[in-house]
């Protein structure tokens, strides 16, 4: 029997269980052990970097698609080149292409919702939000970093957009609003250490130098011998995972089709109808309203 519970700062009445929960540890691939890798995703955020064609899409999808598939999980997505998350579109509360002005509005919107979660978590004694509250799950995913912090716009506004970044993934992880970005470009400018130290979770897929791989991992790891610029380009999923507090270890990520993406992203759209979570294609810009 599926538990209701209201919504504490709504007036929609929400599910609880007993479907997929962004509460549950996230399959993400296996080890080099073949055993499962599973994250905590809502307390944790995710950076997932490496050069074109190591599989970072792959990994990228399967949140997505984690994300889609789960009770009460809306999702929120910024893809310059509209194709990696294009198959998500139609289940976003926000869907955000080459257009910088409409990410710096959509990710303020979004601190707007943290910051009145931490509200109610404070008068209501609380430091994190749990599964039991109600609360939807918003999961934003940002694909290619880089164009919206060093390519599209103007300085000034990319600068916005990395300031109002670095803001959300900081208040995001108590508030269930985890952040999963991903770059092929693995610079400092793309990825400052004060952007990447706050991600609980790196993914480091093949790259060209051992410095590119610390600018994702951190710095040190590749002198002790953890640097993703050892991985076989034709060992396309492979990569280099640093969870919290531990040590990087090497997984393969799981692999979706496209065919496969669009199958679930197509079910899960379905799936999302009797819920009312699903937000028309059409007209999304003008009127969506982000869920707090």
């Amino acid at each position: 029997m599926t538990a209701i519970a209201r919504d504490p700062l709504g007036t929609d009445r929400v599910p609880v269980g007993p479907g997929m929960s962004m509460f549950d540890p996230m399959f993400i691939g296996i080890d080099e052990f073949g055993e499962h890798v599973t994250l905590d995703v809502v307390y944790h955020n995710l950076l997932v970097a490496g050069e074109p064609g190591g599989g970072k899409s792959g990994l990228v999808n399967v949140a997505a698609a984690t994300g889609a598939l789960s009770d009460n999980t809306r999702l929120v997505c910024f893809d310059a080149k509209l194709v990696e998350l294009g198959p998500w579109r139609d289940i976003s509360d926000a869907f955000i292409g080459p257009d910088l002005d409409e990410a710096i509005v959509v990710l303020r919107r979004l601190l707007t919702v943290a910051i009145n979660r931490y509200q109610w978590l404070l008068a209501h004694r609380r430091r994190k939000v749990s599964r039991y509250d109600g609360l939807s799950t918003i999961l934003t995913i940002i694909d290619e970093l880089a164009m919206f912090s060093t390519v599209l716009g103007t300085e000034a506004q990319q600068k916005e957009f990395s300031t109002l970044l670095r803001g959300l993934v900081s208040l995001g992880r108590a508030c269930a609003m985890p952040v999963i970005a991903a770059s092929q470009r693995t610079s400092w400018d793309i990825i400052p250490a004060s952007l990447r130290d706050l991600f609980g979770y790196r993914c480091a897929f093949r790259c060209t130098t051992t410095g590119s791989s610390d600018v994702i991992l951190g710095s040190g790891w590749a002198e002790l011998g953890y640097t993703a610029s050892d991985i076989n380009p034709e060992n396309r999923g492979a990569a280099y995972l640093l969870a919290e507090g531990g040590t990087p270890k090497r997984i393969k990520a799981a692999y979706l089709s496209d065919d496969d993406i669009y199958s679930i992203a197509d079910y899960a759209d379905w799936m999302r109808r009797p819920s009312g979570i699903t937000v028309p294609a059409t007209g999304r810009s003008a009127d969506w309203q982000m869920a707090a």
